[in-house]
């Protein structure tokens, strides 16, 4: 039928579990760094949020 030497089906299988490990290592990376991204952003978040708090309560001395 097929006279295909073992070595190429070897060298085939390779290929394709190689793609198949690059593609879930690519997944895997974009979600952790997803999850990095959105506790930076929580960080600056929370900077924002105490740095308007800070200038809202430096305005109300102002005030008075």
């Amino acid at each position: 039928m097929f006279e295909v030497p073992m070595w190429v089906l070897f060298v085939l299988g390779g290929i394709i579990v190689s793609a198949f490990m690059a593609v879930k290592t690519g997944k895997e990376d974009r979600k952790q760094e997803n999850e990095i991204i959105e506790k930076e952003g929580e960080v600056y978040m929370k900077r924002l949020e105490a740095a308007r708090k800070q200038r809202n309560g430096e305005e109300r001395v102002y005030e008075n």
